[in-house]
Formats: C-alpha cells, structure tokens, sequence
C-alpha cells in the first residue's frame, strides 16, 4: 500500500455531522437495554446528596454513557468523549460530556457501588436470558476468584498504597489498588465477571472473599445454574471463610492450601505407588519456577482442614508433584529424586486427574483480567476510591456486554477477546442518511466482518426493541 503524492496538497476538515467512527454501539447498546440496563439503574441507584445539584440527574443514562464509551475503547473519562462525535448525537439519545461523567461518578459512596454492583449482577442475569451468554451453565458452572493490582502513580488516589504482585515471575512491591473478581465460566462458554470490588493496594488478597463467592454463587444460580457449581481459587482463598461459604451454599470447592505441618504430614503419608502420571492438554506454568511444564504426577488422601475453627472440613487432599530439576540443569547426579509438591483441597468428586486439571483451570480468569486491562481498567481514571469503584463496575457491565454481543454474532466472536470484538464489531464507520425519514446506516463496502455484524443486528432487533437510546 502506498499513498499517492498528490495528498501532500491535500486540506483535512473536521465538519462532517452524518460520520460516526462507532457505528457497532447501536446494536451493543440496544442489547444492554434489552437486557435492562437503564431499567435496573434507575430502581437500584439512588444518590440523593450531592455536592453538585445537577451531577445525579438521569443516572441511567450516565452509566450507560460510561458503559458505551468503554465499548468504544475508552479508559479514562476524558476519552469518553468519543460517544459526542460526528453524528453520534444523531444516534442515540442522551450523549454527555465527560466532564459531566466526571462529576457524576464524583458523587458516588461506597454504598452507591454497592448498589451498582447489584445492577451489574441483576445485568449478567438479564443478559444471559437475551443472547444465550454462558451455555451449558444448567450443566456445570464454574466460579474463580482472584484480585490484581492495578498501579497508580502519586498520593492524589484515595486508597493507593504499596501492595505485592508479580511481574516477570517475581514478587514486586507496588504502589496500587486491588480489585478482587469473581467470573463465572463453562464448559462451552466463556468466563464473564461475577463481580468485582476495588480495595486498597495493601488489601490481602482474600479479604473480603467468602461474600463475593457468596454472591457469585447467586448469581450463577440466578442466570441458570441449576446444576453443579465448583468454586475454584488458590492459596490466598484456602481458608475456611471461603471454604465455609462453599459449603453453606451447597456448592463444591476446589482451594490451594498453604503448606503447613498438618498438610506436609498429610502429603508424607501418602504411599509411593499411589501416585500417577497426569498429562496436561497444554502446557502448564510450574508455580515456583515459572517454567512450563506438560506432566506431573498425582495422588490424594483424606484431609480435615481448618481444625482450629468452630466448622473443620473433611474432603480430598490432592497433591501434585513435579520432578526437580534444577540438579540435572546444573550438570549434578541426584542420589534420589527430589520433588516439590503442590496440594489443593476439594470435594471435587472427579477422578484425581481430572479435578487436578479442573482446578489448574482455574487460570481462565487471568484471560478476563487481561482483556480488563487492555481496556476499561488500563486506568483508574479518578483520585476518588468510590469513583474508581464505580468505574471498575463499569468496566464489568462492558465486559459482559461485548461478551454478550460476541455469544449473538458467531461462535469465534463468542469467544474472542475485548479488543477483538470492538475491532470487529463495536468500532465500524458508518455514513448515515435518512431518505424518507427513515435512518440507514452506510456501512464500509468489502468490511471483513459484514456478515457478522449482520447476524449481531439481525439477533438484536429481530424482536423489535424500538430506537437505541443511551438514556
């Protein structure tokens, strides 16, 4: 490809009103209102004291401005403004500005989050109702826990403070905030956020656990999971808050212990020839050295954990082991061989192999936290802790939604990561015209994806679900 000379004498003019660079958000966001977004903030999300008399007005379809920006692309509030460009205005209903947006997620307290977060619970349920979004769920759910950090920079943010993650395999100390997650996956189905909840950077990692798996757990069942559920986490979630919380709700668990005496004894007391070779479908990461590793060798005994509570629980104790080899790398003759072991807990009733690979699965929420910062959670746009709260909800009802819009356009697009589908589906340019009164979108002749976009749209408004509005 090469651009002609002739552009060198050319004049670009920003002043067309039929363009938008976002043609996609008409059917995303009409499948967010079929799901009832703006039906769900305007019954649960109240803020009745503000600082600013105008920055809680029409909440719904502030969110929903918040929602659409992030489908588009945006990671901080200033790039919110994409959804007020070209004839954008001419689309939808609604259109703020972001420092409108700002100052309405300025006035949020942790008890608005709250009630966000019930909105984007009561959102995932609604969704999977309207697009098929997690199939096979009344089969088999599953529900991974776990938290990131996310960095901040100066002592603006509320809450920032240093806290530990690891980088390149190694332990670093960083100055953040953490948020903790839940998604819910299955078998045939991607991994969709649960819930999620912002917390100091310096939060241990399972504070606060037991109530978002609590949660989890009801919405799974809300959206159809009838049948098995299995929690799966690691260490930081072996406690027996956690475990408690599994077993109060009838589901079963699949936890990383911590070694200690009674687990170490437990581990020795397994004979030599009860263990067996696992082969895993793809290669693993070893959890100490980073390194991948393809097979390992399992066995399981009986273990009582947590005999120090009021409520000690008896189930399987798995056990992996790895062969060490930093001797053979180092050119030395080992006299025996020397392993490093690997225990989780569970009540996983599948063979031993099989719940091991089931609950090294438990790896598949790193894939949304990976498409969380490649997009809405790239930043924590505000100095305020409820506001970056608030924004971090946002950025699940988004996740959901462009899963969802993926789940009713193909099934590569169901799933395909974020960037993907706002490349394919979200981020499409389009001339709009309006012969006879009636609007019709000029799409891009020869765009790759056209077929797929037509699936999505046939999908969305095959019941009529009257005009998009972002309000």
């Amino acid at each position: 490809m090469k651009l002609p000379y002739g552009w060198s004498r050319a004049t670009p003019v920003f002043d067309e009103q039929n363009l938008v660079s976002c043609a996609g958000l008409v059917p995303v966001m009409a499948l967010a209102e079929r799901a009832g977004l703006s039906e769900l903030v305007s019954s649960r999300v109240a803020i009745t004291e503000t600082k600013v008399r105008s920055a809680a007005v029409n909440p719904a379809g502030k969110l929903a401005s918040i929602v659409a920006g992030m489908a588009a692309g945006a990671d901080c509030i200033d790039d919110l403004d994409v959804i007020r460009s070209g004839g954008m205005r001419r689309l939808f209903g609604g259109v703020y500005a972001p420092a409108t947006l700002g100052q309405f997620l300025r006035e949020f307290t942790h008890g608005h989050t709250l009630q966000l977060a019930s909105v984007a619970r009561a959102h995932l349920v609604g969704l999977v109702q309207a697009s098929g979004l997690l199939p096979g769920i009344e089969d088999q759910a599953f529900i991974d826990i776990d938290s990131l950090l996310r960095p901040v920079y100066g002592h603006a943010k509320q809450g920032g403070s240093f806290g530990h993650t690891k980088i390149g395999g190694r332990q670093v100390l960083r100055r953040g905030l953490s948020p903790l997650a839940t998604t819910i996956s299955t078998i045939q189905g991607a991994p969709v956020v649960a819930g999620i909840r912002l917390r100091a950077g310096r939060a241990g990692s399972g504070k606060g656990a037991a109530s978002m798996v609590t949660e989890a757990i009801a919405t799974a069942r809300a959206a159809g999971a009838s049948g098995q559920i299995l929690v799966r986490g690691d260490s930081a979630y072996g406690n027996h808050a956690v475990v408690g919380a599994c077993v109060k709700a009838g589901v079963r668990f699949s936890v990383v212990l911590t070694k200690n005496p009674a687990v170490t004894a437990a581990i020795a007391s397994i004979a030599e020839d009860a263990w067996t070779p696992v082969h895993y479908p793809g290669a693993v990461v070893d959890d100490d050295t980073g390194e991948l590793i393809s097979d390992a060798e399992v066995a399981e005994v009986e273990f009582t954990a947590f005999t120090s509570t009021k409520h000690p629980v008896t189930a399987r104790l798995v056990v992996r082991r790895v062969r060490d080899r930093a001797r053979d790398q180092a050119g030395e003759e080992e006299l025996f061989p020397v392993w490093r072991h690997h225990p989780f807990f569970t009540n996983n009733t599948e063979p031993t192999a099989d719940a091991d690979i089931t609950n090294r699965r438990h790896a598949i929420i790193e894939t949304v936290f990976a498409d969380l910062i490649d997009g809405p959670l790239a930043h924590l746009p505000s100095g305020r802790f409820a506001a970056n709260s608030a924004w971090a909800i946002c950025a699940a009802i988004c996740h959901n939604l462009l899963r969802a819009a993926g789940t009713l356009t193909s099934p590569r697009h169901a799933l395909a990561r974020g960037a993907t589908l706002r490349r394919h589906i979200v981020t499409v340019p389009a001339r709009l015209a309006r012969p006879g009164r009636r609007t019709v979108l000029h799409l891009p002749e020869h765009w790759p994806w056209a077929q797929h976009w037509k699936t999505l749209w046939n999908n969305v408004f095959r019941p009529a679900t009257g005009p998009p509005r972002l309000a």
